[in-house]
């Protein structure tokens, strides 16, 4: 399957998308207004402790204080604070940890206001960004992620992703790490280490110890909210995480990205650096690539699917609700039961989409089509955690309920992605808007009509819309109106009417009555 990362650089900040054999599944929103990205590193101070829910909130330069709950204090938090506060007064000198005396490790069923006093200086990390009212939750137990190896200071346990299988493969990265990795570090080996050689995972632990060194500069000239250091941007740390053999091009509209993303991929996948390529063409980049209609496709309230049924997606700030509906799908050789089940698995694989695409945290309810056999069930449930097996964030997946609902979570670190895929309405010249995008209005006509010609396959049927969806429909050849005679097989007209609105449309049929 081959995989295309188009990046789109604004003013307002970078836009991600990731497409698979041209289907979009991943796209992401880097703002440059935002202050706050997983990863940052900063040297805040305890502002307030919570006793009765264990946490405290730490100030680290904005106006909304940070969530710090006991269980990410991490073991070795009074090691920080003791490093931290001799980096400050001048008694440590140098980055080099490896003769450095550990604090007792720290309990792990404490209170939060016994272990930490107010207005002490503490080096945490971000761990989810700020959602809805709340502030960014943070970590004290810092860890520094590269493409190979996440490094954790103040430790020295090695650990191998529980992916990698192969036994002698595991042991090899074993004794690799014990041989290279400095005291007092301890370090995860990730999957995509496996197989590679000695020289690349010792250059990308280097290039972590001087994140850590840099670490040691940032804290020796502290000032409180300071960022420490800055997780890479969003489009380096993708290409960190998610770069794999199938990537085949990485499509950038702007200079300084594509030689910095040239010079990265030069240092983590040597090779690799002819896959980027710079966008210049006239036509904006998402257009080029088709983005931009698969974005306004599959970010509304309503997504629709190729057999015709469509997903109905609601959000609140804790709750997500995904409702299937089948829409034009019936098929007359099909019981109840068979098309139900077609459609739930169809709308299975979708709803998995739409959690990567749009980044869905927290409690998901998908409303399923109702299926009386436990067979169908069961086969639903596991379609669904095979299809999140992929998924490099927390999740669990629950069985059916007796109402047909099924109940997900899924780690939540951003908020939800929310694209407005609403357009200026020029009727009105701009003082409304369209409720239903004008890229994906062909699709409504197309499933309405898939629809009709179903119930009513001997009908003699005509569209009516306005004269510039007549036009689009008809114009150039093949048409669009010729190609879904064609995926219909059934002939039919379409024509304007001046009163009707933009995106207004309805069936008659030969006598010029409405069809329903």
């Amino acid at each position: 399957m081959a995989s295309s990362l188009i990046v789109d650089h604004k003013e307002s900040g970078v836009e991600i998308a990731l497409l698979k054999d041209q289907k979009l599944v991943e796209f992401h929103k880097e703002n440059t207004e935002i202050n706050y990205h997983v990863g940052d590193v900063y040297l805040g101070r305890i502002r307030k402790f919570s006793p009765g829910i264990n946490a405290a909130f730490v100030d680290i330069g904005y106006g909304k204080d940070a969530f710090l709950h006991y269980h990410d204090l991490g073991p070795q938090v009074l090691t920080y604070i003791k490093y931290v506060n001799g980096v400050i007064d001048g008694s440590i000198t140098s980055p080099d940890i490896g003769k450095f005396s550990r604090e007792k490790s720290t309990d792990k069923n404490g209170k939060i206001d016994v272990v930490l006093k107010k207005e002490v200086r503490l080096l945490v990390q971000v761990s989810k960004e700020p959602i809805s009212t709340k502030g960014a939750r943070i970590t004290a137990e810092i860890t520094f992620a590269g493409r190979y190896l996440v490094l954790v200071p103040f430790s020295n346990r090695i650990s191998v992703s529980s992916r990698v299988r192969n036994k002698e493969e595991k042991d090899r990265l074993v004794r690799l790490m014990k041989s290279i990795k400095p005291k007092n570090f301890g370090v995860i080996v990730r999957t995509v280490a496996q197989e590679v050689k000695a020289a690349d995972l010792d250059a990308d632990l280097k290039s972590l110890v001087e994140k850590w060194n840099t670490c040691f500069n940032s804290i020796k000239n502290f000032t409180y909210g300071q960022k420490v250091v800055g997780e890479m941007d969003k489009v380096s740390a993708y290409l960190r995480d998610m770069l794999t053999p199938s990537f085949n091009q990485i499509v950038v509209n702007d200079k300084s990205i594509k030689e910095e993303l040239t010079d990265y991929l030069g240092k983590i996948a040597k090779g690799k650096e002819k896959i980027v390529k710079y966008y210049d063409g006239q036509m904006p980049i998402f257009d080029k690539y088709k983005v931009e209609s698969q974005v306004k496709q599959s970010f509304g309230k309503t997504v629709m699917m190729k057999s015709g049924a469509y997903l109905v997606i609601e959000h609140t700030e804790a709750l997500h609700v995904i409702d299937v509906n089948s829409g034009a799908t019936s098929r007359k050789k099909e019981d109840g039961e068979s098309n139900a089940l077609r459609v739930n698995l169809e709308s299975a694989e979708e709803v998995a989409r739409q959690l990567r695409l749009r980044d869905m945290g927290g409690i998901i309810v998908v409303d399923f089509i109702d299926m009386r056999q436990d067979k169908n069930r069961k086969q639903l449930y596991g379609k669904m955690k095979e299809l999140l097996k992929k998924e490099k964030v927390k999740h669990s997946v629950l069985p059916l309920s007796r109402f047909g609902l099924m109940q997900i979570t899924r780690e939540r670190v951003r908020p939800v992605m929310n694209i407005d895929t609403t357009e200026v309405c020029p009727s009105c010249n701009g003082k409304g808007k369209v409720e239903t995008s004008s890229i994906v209005a062909t699709d409504h006509i197309f499933n309405s009509l898939r629809e009709l010609v179903t119930k009513k396959p001997s009908e003699n049927i005509t569209i009516v819309v306005h004269p510039f969806l007549e036009s689009y429909l008809n114009k150039g050849f093949p048409s669009m109106a010729f190609k879904w005679r064609l995926k219909l097989k059934k002939s039919f007209n379409v024509k304007s009417a001046d009163s009707n609105e933009l995106l207004e449309y309805y069936f008659v049929n030969k006598k010029g009555e409405a069809l329903e």
